[in-house]
């Protein structure tokens, strides 16, 4: 046989191989987009894609959708990762109240693997790791932030900063993004860092703008093919390749200001979080098997800037918003404040129970709103059954936040904002059970008391001092920017010296 031929035999067995592997692949996806036994019904999806594409698009509301024709727990293929959906409150409760170990499991998604390595705080896995550093930043949080009596006079200091900035535009039109972002991130920058970044920063700017468009890229069709086909990861292009590239990026700065603000640094005698941190990673001698590590620190911090600047920052734009659309609203909160707080002083926490009106509004604004309305993954920790239904150990959970909110079992005309449907008929606040912004049960939002204690000051102190309005013939979006969060799209807003 000649070389010639020795070759198109070689390469034909190659081909050959090679499309037989291909072939196993695919009967092995299709295998795995089979339901297991027991399993919640839910919508058919796409051969190898399965319902991907139908999430692309404002997924939390496809997903109520379905729960009206499959019930409140249903499945979904997201292309061979079978996902269960909670919808409703009756249903969330059950799983992550009644069950709460067993749903506070994080899914082992390519993505979660790539960005942190299941470590950290947020994605961590439910086991040692998680214990630790939640334990640790719950610490952090109350020594360096909540517990502290000055540390409500620190949000006054930064919300005085902040209204000095919007005071700048004299009543001239402006985006109230990048203010806010600063303002409400350098909250959670004091117990991080133990100080506050100027509003002029453009390098940490930039590193917040970078974890926003991640926080939109984390719930593109790119990142949910990814998950499904991480063999897609070779490709250089794509949502999925500017989310890592993003990622590089944040993890390189927050190397170098872990490093800045640990510089005479002295141990056991910390000044925030990093100290803190840092301290456990040297006492590792005395506490084998401890997860503390660089990495860990890195993502930590990152996870906790965003899970503290992110969520208030667009309830307090999206907050802003609806003053402007709904006057009428605008004006009973402050005549409100007025009443309260009067006209030279400032709005502070011991006056909060007196501002029922101004308590409803900000409570409305959460649940109409929904900041994260799917929250973040969770995953089962061991088999389980719900409702009769078979939840094998290790299955992707999503809980849908949005349909607690928008549940006709619990809110009269969900649709509508109507701050009222929190007071009682006296006029006083009343809490409402199927609340839950900050979710429930292991993995609930352990910022949730610091995230209520800046809403309610920013907001307050912004309408104590200035009228909103829009420009004159300026119609906003009001349809979310869709992301992990759900964010109004950039408005101008006026602000007037009252």
């Amino acid at each position: 046989m000649s070389v010639l031929g020795s070759s198109a035999a070689l390469w034909g067995l190659l081909t050959g191989l090679a499309a037989l592997l291909l072939l196993i692949l695919l009967i092995r996806h299709v295998l795995r987009q089979r339901r297991p036994p027991g399993f919640p019904p839910g919508p058919p999806g796409l051969p190898l894609i399965g319902n991907i594409l139908a999430l692309a698009r404002d997924p939390h509301v496809y997903m109520r959708r379905q729960s009206k024709l499959h019930g409140q727990i249903f499945s979904l293929d997201l292309g061979g990762i079978s996902a269960v959906v909670l919808n409703g409150y009756d249903a969330v409760k059950e799983c992550l109240l009644h069950q709460s170990d067993v749903f506070a499991d994080r899914p082992s998604l390519p993505l979660f693997l790539k960005l942190t390595k299941m470590g950290g705080l947020l994605n961590a896995k439910y086991g040692r790791c998680w214990t630790d550093h939640r334990k640790l930043a719950m610490s952090c949080f109350r020594t360096f932030g909540s517990s502290q009596r000055s540390f409500e006079s620190r949000i006054w200091e930064e919300s005085s900063f902040f209204l000095e900035a919007v005071d700048t535009y004299k009543g001239k039109p402006f985006d109230p993004k990048h203010l806010t972002t600063i303002a409400v991130s350098n909250i959670s920058n004091l117990i991080l860092f133990g100080e506050r970044f100027s509003y002029d920063d453009d390098e940490f700017l930039h590193m917040i703008e970078i974890f926003s468009q991640n926080i939109e890229l984390a719930t593109s069709a790119w990142v949910f093919l990814y998950n499904a086909f991480p063999i897609i990861g070779v490709l250089p292009f794509g949502g999925h390749q500017q989310l890592f590239r993003n990622a590089a990026e944040v993890y390189d700065f927050l190397l170098q200001i872990i490093q800045r603000f640990s510089e005479n640094r002295t141990p056991q005698s910390p000044r925030h979080f990093i100290d803190a941190y840092l301290d456990e990673m040297e006492r590792k001698d005395a506490n084998p098997g401890h997860t503390y590590s660089t990495e860990n620190l890195i993502f930590s911090v990152g996870e906790l800037i965003i899970a503290g600047t992110e969520t208030t920052t667009n309830a307090l734009r999206w907050a802003v918003l609806f003053m402007a659309l709904y006057p009428n609203i605008q004006v009973q909160v402050q005549k409100e404040i007025d009443l309260v707080v009067g006209p030279n002083q400032i709005p502070t926490l011991e006056v909060r129970s007196y501002m029922p009106y101004t308590e409803a509004v900000l409570h409305e604004v959460l649940r109409f709103c929904n900041i994260a309305p799917l929250g973040i993954f969770h995953a089962t920790s061991r088999d389980t059954v719900v409702r009769g239904y078979s939840i094998p150990e290790g299955t992707t959970v999503i809980t849908n936040l949005y349909s607690v909110h928008y549940d006709e079992k619990y809110w009269t005309d969900p649709e509508i904002f109507y701050p009222e449907r929190f007071l009682d008929s006296s006029g006083q606040f009343t809490r409402k059970e199927a609340f839950v912004p900050f979710s429930l049960g292991r993995r609930q939002c352990l910022g949730e008391h610091l995230a209520r204690m800046e809403f309610f000051l920013f907001f307050t102190a912004l309408l104590h001092r200035f009228h909103l309005h829009f420009p004159h013939g300026f119609v906003p979006n009001l349809k979310p920017k869709l992301g992990m969060t759900l964010q109004p799209y950039p408005y101008l807003i006026c602000a007037e010296r009252r």
